[in-house]
């Protein structure tokens, strides 16, 4: 069991995730997020290189159009 932050919340898993595992667990649209992850802004070409771990942290940021 791993323990990580996600968007300032702890979260338990049962081991090492993917990013993209995380991402459609929670039925992001991938289209319209940026990625945080440790400090640092995650280029969409890298998501799928991302295997969060123990003391991880992530910031999910949405997209919200309107006008």
């Amino acid at each position: 069991m791993i323990s990580l932050t996600v968007n300032g919340k702890k979260e338990s898993f049962e081991g090492p995730t993917a990013l993209f595992a995380l991402l459609d667990a929670r039925q992001v649209e991938r289209k319209m997020v940026a990625i945080g992850y440790n400090g640092q802004v995650v280029h969409r070409d890298d998501w799928g290189e991302v295997l969060l771990d123990e003391g991880d942290v992530v910031d999910i940021v949405q997209m919200v159009g309107g006008g």
